[in-house]
């Protein structure tokens, strides 16, 4: 008995470890797609909606979490984001598109 009770909590600290870390690269990749587009990311508005398992082009089984953010043109308006991660690599992503202000 106490060794489930010890692998289970094993098992817990490590997911959440793991989700910390991948917590992370999503911030790290929303940074970069939102500077792509000459957007600010807003870092506190990043947090996984869904999570799920895949298998990658291995065929191996990972988790599979999609992350909410947001991003801001301007300060002013707010874009709703996400961004798909398979283990640690990037699968896709949506940015809306939005208006960018031209200062004449």
């Amino acid at each position: 008995m106490e060794i489930a009770l010890l692998a289970i909590i094993i098992g817990m600290a490590w997911f959440w470890l793991d989700s910390m870390d991948k917590r992370e690269r999503a911030v790290l990749l929303g940074h970069e797609l939102a500077s792509r587009f000459n957007l600010q990311l807003l870092d506190e508005t990043v947090a996984c909606s869904k999570l799920w398992l895949g298998r990658n082009s291995r065929g191996h089984v990972k988790f599979l979490r999609t992350y909410e953010f947001e991003v801001s043109a301007n300060g002013a308006d707010r874009l709703h984001c996400h961004l798909i991660l398979l283990g640690n690599q990037l699968g896709t992503w949506h940015i809306p598109p939005y208006q960018q202000a031209f200062n004449d």
